[in-house]
């Protein structure tokens, strides 16, 4: 079965919590402070490999963790930094947000990565809170938690060309005639269950040539094998439109699937086609060449007459495809383009009132929040400062807040006591 859509869960490596220690040798009774700063946490990354063809391998595992941050030691030890997490994806895979959709990459090219769940920071040790007012703090922080988030992947072929046409058509007749690939062929339709590649040699020339599922009208909206393979078209530099010649109207399917082909994207519409007309080994198939050939001429499409099944006419039509390719572009355009959109500058916090609770939210407040050693005296003063050099306090107080109050910041309930 080929799989190309997954959905998986990433979570970068939390930091290390920073130390509290002091330096202790003979001779210094009275040491400074030496704990040392807790290691960052490993980021995940999706890296495009050139080995791997389906999506496949995520059925049997969708979680993945980056490695923790270690913590920090005495004598100003640094804990470990976390190590990396790369998971490898095929080429052509577009990432998306899966709770919000967001567009975050499109991995075409052998090696590309991107950074999808970045690891905390490593918290400080006490020795990075030493002042000439305090010299021996007793306290540091606790690591950042790692990004986490779900991933949404689909999967869209890179082939220089794709074949379409109606179930039938004879597309992967066609495929196993020109290339070492070997789909399933049978009389009926769909017998086409999934996408195939092969690679076509016309000379010294190579390009890959994918048979797409059969489409039938209404396509665009699901309809059949439906936009489940439209997808696949959507990369492909050029399109060989084949018509069964058996058909009752060869121009009617040809209309329609172009039709379905524009509904679904508008550059699959602007993507040039050479037409073939299958089955020519067929007595009546060639009674109606003349007609077919005249009307397509007419409107501009190169036609090959052909007979994936004999053999007759294919490799001239391959040959035209070559030189098409060849006076396009090589560079492949990227399937999607982020757009990052001009956003006013935001609040580093917001405040919301339910009954007598009160919720923060912010990043960097909930950043702050998450680091805090909740038993350290010192750490509480630390993070009280921080509040108030934010205005969240100064917030609270002038929204009216109480003593007794409950104040909400990330994952921690806190009680409001002036």
């Amino acid at each position: 079965m080929f799989f190309d859509e997954a959905k998986i869960y990433v979570k970068a490596g939390d930091g290390g919590n920073g130390c509290v220690s002091f330096r202790r040798e003979k001779f210094v009774p009275f040491g400074g402070p030496d704990g040392g700063d807790g290691g960052k946490g490993g980021d995940v990354y999706l890296i495009a490999d050139p080995h791997i063809n389906t999506l496949i391998h995520f059925k049997k595992r969708a979680h993945f963790k980056a490695q923790s941050g270690q913590h920090g030691r005495g004598k100003k030890q640094a804990g470990k930094n976390g190590q990396d997490l790369y998971i490898p994806v095929p080429l052509g895979t577009v990432v998306r947000d899966a709770n919000t959709g967001e567009f975050i990459a499109d991995l075409v090219e052998p090696g590309q990565k991107v950074l999808v769940a970045k690891g905390g920071k490593g918290g400080r040790g006490n020795a990075a809170f030493a002042t000439p007012v305090n010299q021996a703090p007793r306290f540091a922080e606790r690591g950042e938690p790692g990004q986490e988030r779900w991933l949404y992947l689909e999967l869209k072929l890179i082939a220089d060309v794709g074949i379409v046409g109606v179930p039938n058509a004879g597309k992967s007749t066609l495929l196993a005639a020109v290339t070492a690939a070997r789909p399933k062929i049978a009389p009926y339709p769909f017998t086409t269950l999934e996408p195939n590649l092969g690679v076509v040699t016309v000379g010294d020339y190579d390009f890959v040539l994918a048979d797409i599922p059969g489409l039938i009208e209404g396509a665009h909206r699901g309809a059949g094998l439906g936009h489940k393979f439209l997808r696949h078209i959507e990369r492909t530099r050029a399109i060989i439109h084949l018509l069964d010649g058996l058909s009752p109207n060869p121009l009617r399917d040809f209309e329609a699937i172009n039709r379905e082909l524009a509904l679904f994207s508008e550059r699959l519409a602007a993507k040039p086609q050479i037409v073939a007309f299958n089955k020519m080994d067929i007595p009546e198939v060639r009674e109606k060449w003349p007609k077919v050939r005249d009307a397509l001429v007419e409107a501009g499409y190169g036609v090959y007459p052909i007979s994936a099944a004999t053999g007759e006419g294919v490799w001239e039509l391959m040959r035209a495809v070559a030189a098409l390719l060849q006076e396009m572009p090589k560079e492949l355009p990227p399937l999607e383009e982020e757009v990052v959109p001009v956003t006013k500058k935001e609040l580093p916090f917001t405040v919301i009132r339910e009954g007598g609770v009160w919720k923060v939210t912010g990043q960097e407040v909930e950043k702050i929040t998450a680091t805090v050693n909740w038993d350290q005296e010192e750490a509480l003063a630390l993070f009280h400062r921080k509040l108030e050099k934010l205005g969240v306090i100064k917030a609270l107080r002038k929204m009216g807040i109480q003593d007794g109050d409950t104040v909400i910041i990330g994952n921690v309930e806190l009680e409001w006591r002036e």
